[in-house]
């Protein structure tokens, strides 16, 4: 692998960065999240998809750049640097089950719309029993030559935003075979989203309620049989992703410190002199440095090193969950009782690293699976 960015990659930060800085300063974050109307900001996604944003990955016969998930990582990593009011992490996750999972004609209809900025989406897994790949009891019954289903889906991502849902569900019938995932207009009949009260504020989350939902035979992705083992590899690549928008946000955070660090003058010098604040800003900066390195290494295994590729989504999972929200509590630490207000952004980045350390797995869970795959 290139243990260096590219040139086009490079640039691709940059412009990400710089619209960023325009289209969505802390300010207008702000306004979004206390705005009860407010799904996310939708001047910055139509531009997101202007600029070719929301397809970077997809093929180009779908409108799409046909990159890697490493530059998909880099606007990922910017976008959570900023917190950006966007549902475009949970529309990349279920835009990957999409490509993972669905036939031609699936790819070909729904993954220009979402390429476009017409589509937005999100993917339905957790239930009370947990949110591993075996784990939804949410079954869709075979009727006529389609399905019904009938239950719910808890702590859903942006569902109020989505325009599509992709379910995880266990499959019934002849020939059914397991898990499977089902794509649902948000319109459907029979389909319900609730919201809930969730710590971070920036990624609303809500229960999705399907009653007696009937879907067409075409609305499952991909071919009958059980899809356990593609829908872990889709979860896989999706864990990398929330890796990098910690990443990101993590970075944010140190930047942060240093610059209270520098600017805090407490009996006459700035507090940044002390060695208990030098310590601590170096700790922040080996977290988030180590962080960058098995994000990326995770994300070029997830397209060159299909061995690796599971054990390393993992290991990123679980190293850096802990770090950012390490990171986000010394960030609050730093800028001493003012962190604590809402003024100030410390608890905002705070709440985003305790949601991204809890969705699709915590640390303790990752480093189980990596002994398992490991057979240690």
């Amino acid at each position: 692998m290139n243990f260096g960015f590219t040139e086009d990659q490079e640039h691709l930060r940059k412009t990400v960065r710089d619209v960023l800085a325009e289209r969505a300063p802390m300010k207008r974050v702000r306004e979004i999240m206390e705005d009860p109307a407010a799904t996310h900001d939708a001047d910055l996604w139509q531009q997101m998809a202007e600029l070719g944003w929301l397809g970077l990955a997809f093929p180009e016969s779908s409108g799409g750049a046909e990159l890697a998930l490493v530059e998909q990582c880099i606007v990922l990593e910017e976008l959570g640097r900023v917190l950006a009011p966007t549902p475009y992490l949970p529309t990349a996750m279920a835009a990957e089950a999409i490509q993972q999972l669905g036939n031609e004609v699936q790819r070909a209809e729904w993954l220009p719309r979402v390429a476009s900025g017409e589509l937005k989406a999100t993917l339905e897994l957790t239930e009370e029993s947990g949110d591993a790949p075996d784990a939804p009891p949410l079954v869709a019954h075979p009727e006529g030559d389609g399905f019904v289903l009938s239950g719910s889906k808890l702590f859903v991502p942006d569902a109020g935003a989505a325009d599509v849902f992709v379910v995880v569900a266990r499959a019934e019938g002849p020939g059914a075979g397991g898990l499977a995932a089902f794509l649902v207009p948000a319109a459907t009949p029979g389909v319900s989203v609730e919201p809930m009260r969730s710590m971070d504020l920036l990624r609303p989350l809500s229960t999705v309620r399907f009653e007696g939902v009937a879907l067409s035979a075409s609305s499952r992705l991909g071919a009958e049989g059980d899809a356990s083992a593609a829908l872990e590899r889709v979860l896989d690549r999706a864990r990398v992703m929330i890796c990098a928008e910690s990443v990101g946000a993590a970075e944010r955070c140190l930047e942060d410190s240093v610059q209270y660090a520098s600017e805090r003058i407490q009996f006459g010098r700035p507090i940044g002199v002390n060695q208990a604040i030098k310590h601590k800003c170096a700790d922040m900066l080996l977290a988030v440095e180590s962080s960058k390195s098995i994000t990326y290494y995770a994300a070029w295994a997830a397209e060159s090193s299909e061995d690796e590729a599971a054990t390393t989504a993992s290991m990123a999972k679980s190293y850096v969950g802990d770090a950012f929200r390490s990171v986000a509590g010394d960030n609050i630490q730093i800028h001493g009782g003012v962190g604590f207000t809402w003024e100030y952004d410390c608890h905002l980045y705070f709440k985003r690293a305790k949601s991204d350390e809890a969705w699709l797995g915590d640390g303790s869970e990752h480093r189980e699976r990596v002994a398992r795959l490991l057979k240690l």
